[in-house]
């Protein structure tokens, strides 16, 4: 059920384009609407083990993974709106605009830090990587910082969006510097 709600988002893409409903620039709009929903996920698969340690709900660890994968997923669709549709796969000019425009800069780099996470985000890899994966997989976080700079850096006007978001991955974090110092505090009695 998780996975098909997760699509929903694709799928009113899909709709949009065809009823020809995606506002008067389609691929801002798609831009916007990819990196957004990138975001979305990538906040919700970070919370899910806050979740599981506040509601003692084990069972959702097993989302995490789809979670983030999804993440990766709207975050792929992000950069090909971008380098597919509005750029037209123009490699000069792709290099040229992640050199110039610090927003592509950080958002590519943010995409960079999430492909191996999508890589390794599968049964062979944990087992091969053993306790590294963890360690690798904490690039979550720098990605969670990096991505939240690229939206405040887009944004021309209007930065509560960029805010709230901020201040969702900074409880987050929050979040997990306060249990890391409980259970360390807690080991030391």
């Amino acid at each position: 059920m998780i996975f098909a709600v997760a699509l929903v988002p694709a799928a009113w893409l899909v709709y949009g384009a065809f009823t020809g409903n995606l506002s008067a620039n389609p691929i801002d709009y798609i831009t916007d609407w990819t990196g957004l929903t990138a975001l979305t996920f990538l906040a919700i698969s970070l919370t899910v083990t806050p979740l599981r340690r506040l509601t003692k709900w084990n069972e959702i660890i097993r989302l995490r993974r789809m979670l983030g994968l999804f993440a990766f997923f709207y975050a792929c669709l992000h950069v090909l709106t971008w380098s597919v549709i509005d750029l037209f796969f123009d490699l000069p000019r792709m290099a040229e605009d992640i050199v110039k425009r610090p927003f592509i800069t950080i958002g590519m780099a943010t995409f960079l830090l999430l492909l191996p996470l999508a890589i390794t985000s599968n049964a062979a890899m944990i087992r091969r990587l053993g306790q590294r994966w963890q360690q690798l997989h904490r690039l979550a976080y720098v990605a969670a910082v990096t991505a939240v700079i690229h939206f405040w850096w887009v944004v021309k006007a209007d930065f509560r969006d960029p805010r709230l978001w901020a201040l969702a991955f900074s409880v987050l974090f929050g979040f997990r510097a306060w249990w890391m110092l409980r259970t360390r505090l807690s080991s030391r009695s």
